[in-house]
């Protein structure tokens, strides 16, 4: 009996959306970070992004090492745009083998304070953007033989600590990538997600964090250490590479072992 062939993270030939890819100057956020990691390994990747000129400095960072990307604005919760963007990777090219949905907002509160047009708000952008892309990608994916999902969910949605909406979304999330992963395994599409810990990204002060919550941050890992969007890019770029050819419906925590350690403030 012949061996099995080596899994590859090798991504030449893969196309990838990549949503909400953009990030503040030249800071590296998590979709942004996926995005370069992604091109890195050889994929093309359309970078997405609701304010456009975000999407094309992640761009010019890709080009600017040798890959190959384009930027394309778009509101993920509007159906159309995602079957847009789905269109614009196909017409450019003639595939489309990755999506990594990366688009999410904030909440605090709880149920009580939460206002309804808030919380529909939260849903809609953390958790229908996600179900929208995926409806518009799934079937081009089909077409092509396959391919590989990655949602960002969060450890609020495992470990909840007063922001309620956010955490429920974030769950919602999770148990979305494991419904797509049942329902389209047998069309060879894998899904899975990642759920950052706190990681120190544009969106959550970057370098202008407060020194206090940065090193409160740092200090909610028994590494030690405080992530950056790299550590959200690579997981994301092994989940989407055929290293995880086995692995879908499955939650990848990178949080440096916060969520293994008793509540804290501190952590995303």
């Amino acid at each position: 009996m012949a061996s099995a062939e080596r899994p590859t993270a090798d991504l030449s030939g893969r196309v990838a959306v990549v949503t909400g890819a953009g990030a503040a100057g030249d800071g590296i956020g998590n979709g942004r970070a996926a995005a370069i990691l992604l091109a890195e390994a050889g994929a093309a990747v359309l970078a997405v992004d609701r304010k456009v000129e975000l999407a094309e400095r992640t761009v010019e960072m890709i080009v600017g090492e040798g890959g190959e990307a384009l930027a394309v604005d778009a509101d993920v919760t509007d159906g159309e745009r995602c079957a847009a963007v789905v269109a614009a990777a196909t017409s450019t090219w003639g595939r489309l083998d990755i999506l990594v949905n990366n688009v999410g907002i904030g909440s605090h509160g709880d149920v009580v304070t939460e206002t309804e047009e808030h919380w529909d708000r939260v849903m809609t952008v953390n958790v229908t953007s996600m179900m929208l892309m995926a409806k518009h990608a799934i079937p081009v994916m089909i077409d092509g033989g396959g391919g590989a999902i990655v949602n960002i969910s969060s450890i609020s949605a495992l470990r909840p600590r007063g922001l309620t909406a956010y955490s429920t979304s974030k769950g919602a999330v999770i148990a979305l990538s494991r419904a797509m992963a049942a329902d389209h395994g047998g069309d060879g599409i894998r899904v899975n997600c990642v759920a950052p810990g706190p990681v120190r990204t544009p969106m959550v002060g970057g370098d202008d964090m407060d020194p206090e919550l940065a090193e409160g941050r740092r200090k909610a890992s028994v590494l030690g250490i405080e992530g950056t969007g790299w550590d959200i890019g690579a997981a994301v770029r092994f989940l989407a590479s055929d290293a995880a050819r086995y692995i879908t419906g499955q939650t990848l925590v990178v949080d440096g072992g916060v969520t293994i350690r008793g509540p804290s403030r501190s952590s995303r």
